[in-house]
């Protein structure tokens, strides 16, 4: 039986993909830099200075950090749209602390932008441990963020379960050892093949979460 749970946050416990999304286009637009949906969908899950270095050399005269910046600047316009809960998000936040499950965050973001996200939920202090990508030198599909929320809560990545939207994300799960569910909040169901258990949103979570095998070809998968 699993002991601890760990999230991911945007697209997992906040609706924020519109909104990111909507930043990338924005800068890929201003510097006239051709991209498509596959090109933003590419920054799920990833921390954005790696996923933006994969295209620096098309913003020729701009820095990382320039370019990082410029985006960061975006994403507060009051014409973005705005970032709202993942549907059953709260209430299963508050189901795992009135279990006693320890939770943990692990971001690909920064720590002032997840203090910020969680504020703005009101969950900021439903969390045990906080894992951004200020605590690590590789991020997602790196597995190295997970790895170092179960080191924090005293916890066998064979004892945790990982909430994600992103496969970069799931894949940093995966490489854990951890068991995974796979949302389909900004993917689809194809997307997040490697999760162990694929779920509409956070309404379905039942607790504990059985680590039954995957269904094979035609087999509907457990939601619980």
């Amino acid at each position: 039986m699993h002991t601890v749970a760990l999230f991911d946050l945007d697209g997992t416990l906040v609706n924020s993909e519109p909104r990111s999304r909507a930043a990338w286009s924005r800068l890929f637009r201003r510097h006239k830099v051709p991209h498509d949906d596959a090109t933003l969908r590419a920054f799920a899950g990833r921390p954005g200075k790696e996923a933006l270095a994969d295209h620096l050399h098309s913003f020729h005269g701009h820095t990382l950090d320039e370019l990082y910046e410029e985006v960061v600047s975006y994403s507060s316009h009051p014409d973005l749209p705005v970032a709202e809960p993942v549907a059953g998000a709260l209430e299963l936040l508050a189901r795992l602390r009135q279990q006693h499950v320890p939770l943990g965050l692990v971001t690909s973001g920064p720590r002032d932008y997840a203090h910020a996200e969680l504020g703005n939920l009101g969950v900021l202090d439903a969390f045990d441990v906080l894992i951004t990508s200020d605590d690590v030198t590789r991020g997602k599909p790196d597995p190295q963020g997970y790895l170092a929320g179960c080191a924090a809560l005293d916890a066998e990545p064979a004892r945790a379960v990982v909430f994600e939207d992103a496969p970069a994300g799931i894949r940093a799960a995966k490489s854990a050892g951890i068991f995974c569910v796979g949302l389909t909040t900004t993917q689809s169901p194809a997307a997040l093949a490697g999760a162990d258990v694929i779920m509409a949103d956070l309404t379905q979570v039942t607790w504990p979460i059985l680590s039954t095998p995957k269904p094979g070809p035609g087999e509907p998968r457990p939601v619980g």
